[in-house]
């Protein structure tokens, strides 16, 4: 029985963990969204700076 708590409280840990990344991970996306700076053609995203320009 003590490993069903185990992995009860094993997965709900991980549920909530898996929330709070996401709810940050919104926050961030939401203020680069609205950041003036970010949409500068110098401040793309890396994975971007390789691509040409269009």
């Amino acid at each position: 029985m003590e490993t069903g708590y185990f992995l009860g409280f094993l997965s709900l840990f991980t549920m909530i963990a898996v929330i709070v990344f996401a709810l940050v991970s919104k926050k961030r996306t939401e203020a680069r969204k609205h950041d003036p700076e970010a949409h500068r053609p110098e401040n793309k995203s890396r994975l971007a700076k390789d691509a040409p320009d269009h």
